[in-house]
């Protein structure tokens, strides 16, 4: 029974860590809120899209018998109106204490509001502990986001050079917009925002034209002006300059200047990239004009790899050169399309950027670049690698070359055999934390949050206690990994095709949780088992909703589909195996962790897909995105 999860709180208060106002539903916006928890209250801040959001550090605490009231102003034609939301506390604690969730749920007419709970903000046991022992067991990407929101692009450009198709690309939106204004014709102050994915901002500026010095200057003071700022949100993170290499002249008179501002370093840190869009028309101009008495016995693939490598010889000839006279070495260029079959360049800018941006910036705004993006899913990996290596201590000292050596202070996944800040927590929520870093690095479209939800938390658990072990993988075998995955899923879709076959997971997210779950955490072989099948288990299966989903709105259904498909595929066992093998050969648990961390790290890479065969493996699934949604579970016939 649900109960089972969670002993009941008894006289100990909540503490909330967030709380989301999504009015996405509704044809009112919520113009700004306010939380009272008793005498106390806290403004709730804007996101991008239809929802406002705040996070809590440290968290307001909910005792029983407070007042709970969420003051919100409604935007209307004449101004905004006030309404006040009273929510019971006994409510919220109740299903605290049912185990049905750590958030609470609630409408307001068709506004819909998430409460984030815990009851962990210090050791509950009373006894006596050190600050190091009461350490807040909080998501390490909540301190990532409250120091760095969102990734800040600049992109400049003329009219036609492809920029609103390329971050609509690469950030997996349909489009990004303000408040005034288009792409091109806005201040180059005002902030590009998508409801589809609030991780990043896009400042945007048109190009260099001749004649026009004027928008020199403007692109200069805004660079230097971000520079200046003293927050690592409010600073510029990257520019984008792009050029259309099918035009006439690449480097008009501004464009040059521009450039060498920026070798001179008169521009300070801020990464440049040079992009050469549109790559696919050069390629096929290039393939109009090559000899057909040479191609006869060429195969289209190698027709291909022809017209690539005279593609690139003129590269060098007409972009690379000049751009070097001007940029120097130090300047980075991409070649990209947005066409079907060249999503591999994007995955190029991608990583030359994170590249850039990691080399100049701080850890936050690096992990954010990765976050932002959605065409490079390598990484998102290693976002979760280098998040699950931070701790909050580490993230709030102002030197990033301090690092302490202590274990209670090392990341959570540097110290899942020997963790003191996991010390009398419940398995669940240590779990909890987990389970929320990975999902905010993946950054899926999720509008009604179903990767946080407690059914889909519940599915990963009993995945972990339910899984059999399988033979010792191949080492050898990575794009059949892709293939195998790929013909289950698409095994799963063709026996699921109408609304009538919902998917069925072979684990039920209402199922009793077994008693690990809800234990106290403790150092022992199978508790570090348990923890590091959780996390390859849980990354693995977002690999392969990311395979499926492509940037779309994400559904139950398409997670079931993930799941369902993961677990079908000879990788789960595998994964287990390998963590039994591993965990049969270690001696001394508290002197495990640095090799427990290679080894999640060895698991993760092992079986991740990189975005070219990502690109190749999604053209043999059968499309599943426009099918409607179902129920976690469905009752059998």
């Amino acid at each position: 029974m649900a109960s089972s999860l969670r002993a009941s709180t008894g006289s100990y208060p909540l503490h909330i860590y967030g709380i989301t106002i999504d009015f996405s539903k509704s044809k009112t916006k919520v113009e700004s809120a306010e939380l009272w928890i008793g005498r106390l209250h806290s403004p709730i801040g804007h996101e991008a899209g239809k929802s406002l959001r705040r996070s809590f550090s440290p968290p307001m605490k909910l005792s029983q018998g407070d007042t709970f009231s969420l003051h919100m102003r409604y935007k209307k034609w004449l101004g905004t109106k006030p309404e006040e939301m009273i929510v019971n506390p006994e409510d919220i604690f109740r299903v605290y204490s049912a185990g049905e969730r750590q958030e609470y749920i609630q409408f307001h007419k068709k506004t819909r509001i998430i409460i984030e709970l815990s009851e962990n903000a210090t050791i509950e046991t009373g006894q006596f502990v050190s600050s190091d022992e009461n350490l807040e067991l909080r998501p390490i990407t909540s301190e990532i986001f409250r120091k760095c929101p969102r990734f800040r692009i600049l992109v400049i450009g003329n009219t036609g050079v492809g920029k609103s198709s390329l971050i609509n690309h690469a950030f997996g939106v349909e489009k990004a917009v303000a408040s005034h204004d288009k792409p091109g014709e806005a201040s180059i102050d005002h902030e590009f925002t998508s409801p589809q994915n609030d991780k990043f901002v896009l400042h945007d500026s048109k190009g260099f034209e001749p004649g026009e010095e004027g928008n020199l200057k403007i692109v200069r003071d805004f660079i230097n002006r971000r520079r200046n700022m003293s927050t690592p949100g409010n600073q510029l993170h990257a520019i984008w300059q792009g050029f259309y290499l099918e035009r006439a002249r690449l480097l008009e008179t501004g464009t040059e200047e521009f450039l060498t501002l920026k070798s001179s370093g008169m521009l300070g840190n801020t990464p440049v990239v040079v992009i050469l869009t549109k790559y696919d028309k050069l390629i096929d101009r290039i393939e109009r004009t090559l000899d057909e008495t040479s191609l006869n016995r060429l195969s289209d693939e190698a027709i291909k790899e022809l017209a690539k490598n005279k593609a690139e010889a003129e590269l060098q000839d007409i972009c690379i050169r000049p751009l070097k006279k001007f940029a120097g070495p130090d300047i980075p260029h991409a070649k990209i399309s947005t066409h079907k079959g060249y999503k591999e360049t994007l995955t190029d800018l991608i990583q030359i950027t994170e590249d850039c941006v990691g080399q100049y910036s701080t850890p936050e705004v690096a992990v954010m670049t990765s976050i932002a993006q959605r065409v490079h899913p390598g990484l998102k990996i290693k976002a979760s690698i280098e998040v699950g290596k931070r701790s909050l201590s580490q993230l709030r000292v102002d030197n990033y070359q301090i690092r302490s050596k202590s274990s209670c202070l090392a990341g959570y996944w540097k110290a899942l055999g020997s963790s003191t800040t996991f010390k009398n927590r419940k398995t669940w929520d240590c779990l909890y934390v987990l389970h929320t870093d990975i999902i905010n690095v993946w950054n899926f479209y999720d509008p009604h949050r179903y990767l946080h939800s407690q059914e889909f938390r519940k599915m990963m658990v009993k995945m972990v206690d339910g899984l059999e072990v399988g033979p010792t993988s191949n080492p050898t075998r990575t794009m059949t990994i892709g293939l195998s995955m790929v013909g289950t899923i698409a095994g799963i879709v063709s026996t699921s095709a109408g609304p009538a076959a919902p998917i069925v997971v072979p684990i039920a997210a209402s199922a009793v949780l077994a008693k690990w779950v809800y234990d106290v955490y403790q150092i022992s072989h199978a508790v570090l088992q348990h923890f590091m099948c959780y996390i390859i288990h849980l990354t693995l299966v977002l690999q392969t909703l990311y395979l499926v989903s492509e940037s779309q709105e994400v559904t139950r259904r398409v997670i079931k589909l993930a799941v369902a498909s993961y677990l079908a595929s000879p990788i789960s066992g595998e994964v287990l195996a390998w963590i039994q093998e591993y965990d049969k050969h270690l001696t001394i648990l508290e002197r495990a962790d640095r090799d427990t961390l290679d080894k999640i790290i060895e698991m993760m890479q092992f079986y991740s897909i990189d975005a070219a065969q990502m690109s190749k493996l999604r053209q043999k699934i059968p499309p599943v995105g426009s099918l409607p949604d179902e129920p976690w579970e469905t009752e059998k016939s």
